[in-house]
């Protein structure tokens, strides 16, 4: 259902059904790892011209992996990591088969 390389590839599919009948499929919750213990790949110190999607690109070698990124500072906003001068942390990439 997603690519391999998704925040949500290894997530299970549940089925509701509705008071009419319907079935509708859906993508199980995704719970959020702790942050300090992701194996650190590599520390930034945000600059001037930095996205999150820049930096997975220039660390993990995929723009769309920025999610790791956010997965690996725990923010409640990806906005806020955005910060000229903070260090965020890059994890190793984990990947794991989908279900």
């Amino acid at each position: 259902m997603f690519e391999s390389t998704s925040r949500y590839a290894s997530l299970s599919t549940a089925t509701f059904v509705m008071p009419d009948g319907r079935e509708v499929t859906y993508v199980r919750r995704r719970f959020l790892p702790c942050a300090a213990d992701l194996p650190l790949m590599v520390e930034v110190t945000f600059s001037q011209s930095d996205r999150l999607d820049l930096i997975a690109n220039r660390t993990i070698g995929d723009p769309e992996q920025f999610w790791r990124v956010c997965d690996a500072n725990a923010p409640m906003n990806p906005l806020d990591l955005e910060e000229v001068g903070r260090t965020i942390r890059v994890p190793v990439p984990q990947f794991e088969e989908p279900r």
